[in-house]
């Protein structure tokens, strides 16, 4: 007997989505920042045994969406909510702003399981715990609710016993040897747009895309050269640094982390390019696969 479904991570902003993905996969397939908004897209991570596959869906958190980009992660978000055998809602234990309504009310109408990950329980204490345990058996009650850390991987060995006894009986929808539904320039578009988040404040990070143009291996060493573009003039400066050292910085984490990735030797080049305003275009979206 195989089983096999599709289980859809979602929650707000900055829940711990992507951390569980990595900690469920056992390797890093998303990026990870304490900064909101760090997942863009919607990422697979198919999980196998020899009687199981679990195709996961990392989602961007849910917002009010304030502009073009924001909105076409939000459409990921809702096509995430229409075709789940399962769906893990992941809640910071941490967060004090209001529940998102929408969410609430989408898991109350679904007729498939759902399991809620109350998250980041070792930034809290037992009385919290209950407390927030109690609030969200009250708001979907058909859901069962499991206290985990993502970051600590406290509780989380439980999960994957929970879902296979919730998905259905199926062959694979994945080859056993595939383990996400992303090309290789994708998860180095990704680490270097990691490392910007992680180096520059404010607006940066947020008005910055990545297109990797080559990605070629010769005699094993992987040649990339990827694009880093920006909104304005000004951030393409702030980009590059003074005498190039901020952007040089970007690029030796990111090749540290991208030979980890591949098992293999990186050479990495880095420009930056201006496109005005692409966050808020139409064509630009479409063209970075903001589909």
């Amino acid at each position: 007997m195989h089983k096999a479904g599709f289980v859809n991570i979602v929650g707000k902003p900055n829940a711990g989505k992507s951390t569980l993905l990595n900690q469920l996969m056992g390797e890093k397939l998303a990026i990870v920042t304490q900064k909101a908004q760090t997942t863009r897209h919607r990422i697979f991570g198919i999980y196998n045994e020899e009687d199981l596959q679990i195709v996961f869906s990392d989602t961007p958190g849910v917002l009010d969406p304030k502009y073009g980009l924001q909105e076409k992660m939000m459409d990921f978000v809702k096509d995430s909510l229409q075709d789940a055998d399962v769906f893990l809602f992941i809640v910071d234990i941490t967060d004090k702003t209001e529940p998102s309504e929408f969410l609430i009310d989408k898991l109350n109408k679904i007729p498939v399981p759902v399991l809620i990950l109350v998250n980041k329980i070792d930034a809290s204490n037992q009385t919290d715990l209950e407390r927030i345990m109690e609030f969200w058996h009250e708001q979907i009650p058909k859901a069962e609710i499991l206290p985990i850390s993502a970051l600590t991987g406290f509780n989380t060995e439980v999960i994957l016993p929970k879902l296979k006894s919730m998905l259905p009986e199926s062959p694979p929808y994945y080859d056993k040897d595939q383990y996400t539904d992303k090309p290789e320039r994708f998860f180095v578009n990704e680490t270097i747009r990691e490392k910007i988040l992680l180096n520059y404040d404010k607006e940066i990070p947020y008005s910055v895309e990545v297109v990797t143009e080559m990605f070629k291996e010769k005699e094993g060493i992987i040649f990339i050269d990827s694009v880093i573009y920006v909104e304005r003039d000004t951030q393409k400066g702030i980009i590059i640094g003074h005498k190039g050292d901020a952007i040089k910085k970007v690029g030796t984490e990111a090749r540290i982390d991208l030979e980890k990735f591949f098992s293999k030797k990186i050479h990495l080049n880095l420009f930056v390019k201006v496109k005005k305003d692409w966050r808020k275009n139409d064509r630009d979206l479409k063209n970075f696969g903001y589909r």
